[in-house]
């Protein structure tokens, strides 16, 4: 058969070509663009080798990070928040905390607990920001209650590490109740001399900032967290002002005594363990 005669296979589209790459596989850093290997971030505790930014992390990443492994063991894991108000904006609150719930990792926007960092007893309380901003209603306020009792009754260190927007305001004042009523259940926890180290991550505002986040005996900070009350556009547009460069990072709060010491998440749980040697005696 001559050449001009055979069958010939069919044309092929452009697009059937194209390199499907795997979700996921990379990751571009939200402060310098660098691409990065997603498995690569990872290792490296989610923070960019190229420029130090520390991304977010889950609360269950965080306690792995932090403690002693296999000695975490959480309480009022089954809280959940409920719409009382019958709260409505573009979706009813109901709906809002179904969603948050389903997305999985923990059932509000805090996980508490009690493990160990180099064999030291702790109460640990952990935002998580992918939980609705990590925003404080009244689950948030009673599970953080709680872990500073369980420190009063156990004689032990408190540590809370905050990341969340502030405030639920589906909840209204009883969100804002939980500021007055974690501050208090501190003040007892300090009549005993029991210490409470307060960490504050990206970004850590509102209500959380001006309670219980403000409040500890060392305050310390991840590189370049935001952290303040009101955000930054609102305080210019308020003032009509234009707000000093890094106005609300940590750096700048370090500078000002608003905050203790910033520590990067490779050695926090070096830190942490060195600061309950010094200020906690069994």
């Amino acid at each position: 058969m001559a050449w001009f005669k055979k069958d010939k296979a069919p044309l092929t589209s452009s697009d059937d070509k194209k390199v499907r790459v795997p979700e996921g596989l990379w990751t571009k850093c939200q402060n310098c663009r660098e691409t990065l290997y997603s498995k690569d971030l990872e290792k490296n505790n989610s923070v960019c080798p190229k420029c130090n930014h520390h991304f977010r992390i889950s609360a269950n990443r965080r306690l792995e990070l932090l403690l002693d492994e296999g000695s975490f063991e959480e309480f009022d894991g089954n809280m959940v928040s409920t719409d009382f108000l019958d709260f409505k904006d573009s979706k009813s609150y109901q709906e809002r905390i179904d969603a948050a719930v389903a997305k999985g990792g923990s059932k509000d926007a805090v996980i508490c607990g009690e493990g160990k960092i180099d064999g030291t007893p702790v109460q640990m309380a952990v935002f998580d920001f992918s939980f609705m901003g990590g925003s404080m209603g009244s689950v948030v306020g009673e599970k953080i209650t709680r872990a500073i009792e369980r420190g009063i009754d156990k004689k032990m260190p408190v540590i809370v590490i905050s990341a969340s927007g502030g405030a639920r305001m589906q909840e209204s004042i009883l969100s804002l109740m939980q500021m007055a009523k974690t501050a208090a259940a501190l003040a007892k926890l300090r009549e005993l001399g029991l210490p409470y180290i307060s960490i504050l991550t990206d970004p850590t505002t509102g209500g959380v900032t001006a309670s219980f986040a403000m409040l500890g005996d060392i305050n310390m900070a991840e590189p370049k967290a935001l952290i303040g009350f009101a955000g930054p556009r609102v305080i210019e547009q308020t003032i009509r002002q234009k707000l000093p460069e890094g106005f609300q990072r940590a750096e700048y709060l370090l500078e000002h005594g608003m905050v203790d010491l910033i520590v990067e998440r490779k050695d926090m749980r070096q830190k942490l363990s060195q600061i309950l040697a010094m200020l906690y005696r069994r």
